[in-house]
């Protein structure tokens, strides 16, 4: 298929440096690798990747001022079907 969208994104020069370092050691361009997260995020229908902490980490509950800070943002009518969202997908993908 003919590529012909763009995406013009903004990023720490640093870090741009950085990961076309890494990317370079697998001969792919950043926007190579940016394809290839998309298709792949297209594939799994989600982020290709576990965005769970490891055991390692210690979790830090959310306080309640976190927990509504977007609420304002929220469809009313969606909030029921919302709620716990994060931990229901975690436990369906648990092991994946």
């Amino acid at each position: 298929m003919a590529k012909s969208s763009s995406m013009y994104i903004r990023i720490d020069p640093k870090i741009k440096a950085e990961v076309e370092e890494i990317y370079a050691r697998y001969g792919m361009s950043i926007t190579d690798a940016i394809n290839v997260f998309l298709y792949q995020s297209r594939n799994v229908n989600g982020l290709p990747f576990d965005l769970r902490p490891s055991a390692q980490e210690t979790r830090v509950p959310l306080s309640p001022s976190m927990k509504g800070a977007l609420r304002k943002y929220a469809d009313p009518a969606l909030r029921a079907k919302e709620e716990g969202a994060w931990e229901k997908a975690a436990e369906k993908h648990e092991g994946i």
